[in-house]
C-alpha cells in the first residue's frame, strides 16, 4: 500500500485499557469506532467508550472469544468495518489473524503479516538477527518436537537455561530451567500455559544470562522504507519475567552502548522492511554486552513512557501508517531521526489487584471505593475502573497504568510517589505499597536495577499496609443497622424509648442558695455540725461521674456540661452534693488536655 487511505471504522479486538487507548486515538483522527467484548465484560468501559459494541461468544465464555479469528473477522465484515487494531496479547501477534485480515480486504493495525511471520517467533527473529551480524544468545538448534529432544538441547546449552514460548509475550509460557527434573517439570506447563494465552504451544530453550538488565527499543516504520527509533526504554524491574516498573529513557547505560541498540534494532527492522510500530530487545549484561532476545510486532503496555519523552502519539501513528501514511508526511511530521527529541525521564507504574505479601496473589471482588489521582506531569490509563466494579478472575489484573515524567528520574519518582500515595482503592489489595517501595529505592532511582532488582531486595515487601479503618466503621455501622448489634440477644418490638422530658427553668432567674453557700458561710466544721444534727437523707448525684462508666464526663464537651448544670442547679437546689472528679475524668484532664 503506497497512496493513503481514509479509514472510516475501526474495530478494536481487545478490552480494557488497551482498548480505550485505541478508540480514543481512532475518535481524535474523525473515525468510528467498533468494540467486542463477552459476556463476563458486559460491564466494561471500553464497550461504552466506542461508537458501536457488540457481544462475541457465549455467556460461559469469559476469555475465548477474544481469540476467536473467524469470529471477530465476521462482526467486522457484517458492520462494514475497514481497519482492525489488536491492542496487545491476544492476538496481536498472530499471523494467521493478520492474514485473514488480507484476505478480507481488512487493513490490519500492525506490520504486515509476512514481517510478523519472521519476527513474531522468536526462533526466527534470531536468524534474522544473526543474517544482520547482532548478537544473540545460544538457543536450541532442533525444534522441541517433546520432551527427550528438549532434554537433549538443554544439556547442550548447559544449565540453567530458559524455556520460553515461541509467540507472544509478557512472561507466559518462560521458565528458568535448572536441572533435567526442572525440565521435566515445567516442559508440559509451559506449552500449556503458551497455548491458552496465544493459540500456539510452541517452545524454545535459550543459554541463561546472569542479572542482566531488559532493554528494548522502540521502532515506528511506515510502508514507504522510512524507519526510525524512539529511544530506549529499561524495563528491568520484573517479577516472574513480567514488568513492574518501566522507565525511558536507560539511566545507567553508556551512551555508546545506547548507540549500539539502535543500531542493532534498526538493522534487525530494515532486514524485514518493517512498517508500523515494534520493539526489539535486548539483554544488557553487568559488562554492557548486548544480546537479542525478541521482537514484539505491536504496541506495548509501556508505550507510554516512550511517548511522554518523545511526544509521539505513538498508537496515533499506527493508525495513520496502517492508512498509508509516510512518517514525513502531514498527518504524522517525522521528517527524520534527529527530528526525534528526548526530553526528560518518564516511569510506569502498573497499579494491580495483587497482594505482594501473598506471592502476588491476585485478588477479585468488587471496588467499593476508587480514587485516581492526577496532577503535573502524571498521565493514568484507566480500564474499567471505577467504584462498584467487578473484578473478574479470568482477566488481567491490571487497574491503571500510571506514567509520571519530569526533566530528571529522581524528579519522576518524586512525582510518582506523591501520586500513589493519593490513589484511594478499597474492596480488594493492590500493589501500591509495593510500587511505593521500589520507586523510592535508591538503586532504582540510580538508574542500577537488573531484572533481578526485586529478588535482591526483599526489603521491598516490608512496606506498612493500609487499615482501611473508614471502611471497616463503615461496614459495621451498616451492619448494625441492618442487622442489630449481635449483643443484644432479644428485642420487645411493641417497646419504644419514652422521649426524656426535660424541665423547664428561668434562664434569668437567680439561683437558690444551696449547701455551697451554707458551707461558705458556716466553714467546714460548723458545717460538719450542720450536717451531723440534719435528720432527712441528704443525696449526693453522681451522674456526671459514674454515668457509663465516665463516658459524659470523659467523652461530652464542657459547654453542653455546663448548660445542663445551668438547668440541674436550678431545678434541684435540695441535693446535697455532686459527685464531678473521677479517676478516668482527672486522666483525661492531665494527660490529655494538659
Amino acid at each position: 500500500m503506497n497512496e493513503a487511505k481514509k479509514i472510516n471504522k475501526l474495530l478494536v479486538a481487545n478490552r480494557g485499557e488497551i482498548a480505550i487507548r485505541v478508540l480514543r486515538a481512532a475518535s481524535e483522527l474523525k473515525i468510528r469506532t467498533v468494540a467486542i467484548f463477552t459476556y463476563e465484560d458486559r460491564y466494561s468501559l471500553h464497550r461504552y467508550k466506542a461508537d458501536e459494541a457488540y457481544m462475541i461468544g457465549k455467556e460461559n465464555e469469559p476469555l475465548k472469544p477474544y481469540l476467536d479469528i473467524e469470529e471477530i473477522i465476521r462482526l467486522a465484515k457484517k458492520h462494514e468495518v475497514e481497519a482492525i487494531h489488536p491492542g496487545y496479547g491476544f492476538l496481536s501477534e498472530n499471523v494467521q489473524f493478520a492474514k485473514r485480515c488480507s484476505e478480507e480486504d481488512i487493513i490490519f493495525v500492525g506490520p504486515t503479516p509476512e514481517i510478523m511471520d519472521q519476527l513474531g517467533d522468536k526462533e526466527k527473529a534470531k536468524k534474522v538477527a544473526v543474517s544482520v551480524n547482532v548478537p544473540i544468545i545460544e538457543s536450541n538448534t532442533e525444534p522441541l518436537a517433546d520432551l527427550n529432544i528438549a532434554l537433549k538441547q538443554a544439556n547442550k546449552l548447559c544449565y540453567p537455561v530458559m524455556l520460553k514460548a515461541v509467540s507472544g509475550g509478557g512472561g507466559r509460557g518462560m521458565r528458568v530451567v535448572s536441572s533435567d527434573d526442572d525440565l521435566r517439570k515445567s516442559f508440559a506447563e509451559a506449552k500449556s500455559e503458551a497455548f491458552n494465552a496465544f493459540g500456539d504451544d510452541s517452545v524454545f530453550l535459550e543459554k541463561f544470562i546472569d542479572d542482566p538488565k531488559h532493554i528494548e527499543v522502540q521502532l515506528l516504520g511506515d510502508n514507504h522504507g522510512n524507519l526510525l527509533h524512539l529511544y530506549e526504554r529499561d524495563c528491568s524491574v520484573q517479577r516472574r519475567f513480567q514488568k513492574v516498573v518501566e522507565v525511558a529513557p536507560s539511566q545507567g547505560l553508556e551512551p555508546d552502548t545506547c548507540r549500539l541498540l539502535y543500531q542493532y534494532a534498526l538493522r534487525i527492522g530494515r532486514a524485514v522492511g518493517y512498517n508500523n510500530a515494534g520493539t526489539v530487545e535486548f539483554l544488557v549484561d553487568r559488562d554492557e554486552n548486548i544480546f537479542f532476545i525478541e521482537v514484539n510486532p505491536r504496541i506495548q503496555v509501556e508505550h507510554t513512557v516512550t511517548e511522554e519523552i518523545t511526544g509521539i502519539d505513538i498508537v496515533r501513528c499506527q493508525i495513520l501508517v496502517a492508512s498509508g501514511h509516510a512518517l514525513n508526511s502531514s498527518g504524522i511530521f517525522l521528517e527524520n531521526q534527529e527530528s526525534i527529541q528526548c526530553n526528560g525521564f518518564a516511569l510506569q507504574c502498573r497499579i494491580t489487584t495483587e497482594d505482594p505479601k501473598q506471592d502476588f496473589k491476585p485478588d477479585y471482588g468488587t471496588l467499593i471505593a476508587y480514587r485516581n489521582a492526577t496532577g503535573f506531569g502524571i498521565r493514568i490509563d484507566e480500564g474499567s475502573s471505577y467504584s462498584g466494579v467487578k473484578i473478574s478472575p479470568f482477566f488481567d489484573s491490571m487497574l491503571a497504568k500510571v506514567t509520571a515524567s519530569g526533566r530528571t528520574l529522581k524528579g519522576a519518582c518524586q512525582r510518582m510517589h506523591r501520586t500513589l500515595t493519593e490513589f484511594r482503592i478499597r474492596g480488594v489489595k493492590t500493589n501500591i505499597r509495593f510500587l511505593e517501595a521500589v520507586i523510592q529505592h535508591e538503586e532504582f532511582q540510580k538508574g542500577k536495577a537488573t531484572v533481578n532488582f526485586i529478588a535482591n531486595n526483599p526489603q521491598l515487601m516490608d512496606y506498612r499496609v493500609a487499615q482501611d479503618r473508614g471502611t471497616k466503621i463503615l461496614k459495621y455501622i451498616a451492619n448494625v443497622s441492618v442487622n442489630r448489634n449481635p449483643d443484644v440477644k432479644s428485642t420487645e418490638e411493641n417497646k419504644v424509648f419514652a422521649v426524656p422530658q426535660t424541665p423547664e427553668f428561668d434562664r434569668f432567674g437567680a439561683h437558690q442558695p444551696g449547701t455551697k453557700q451554707l458551707l461558705t458561710e458556716l466553714g467546714p466544721q460548723k458545717f460538719a455540725e450542720w450536717l451531723r444534727k440534719e435528720k432527712e437523707i441528704k443525696y449526693t448525684d453522681s451522674t456526671f461521674r459514674d454515668a457509663h462508666q465516665s463516658l459524659i464526663a470523659t467523652r461530652v464537651r464542657t459547654r453542653d456540661m455546663l448548660q445542663v448544670a445551668e438547668g440541674f442547679s436550678k431545678t434541684h437546689p435540695q441535693i446535697f452534693s455532686m459527685e464531678v472528679w473521677g479517676g478516668a475524668t482527672f486522666d483525661v484532664a492531665l494527660r490529655f488536655l494538659k
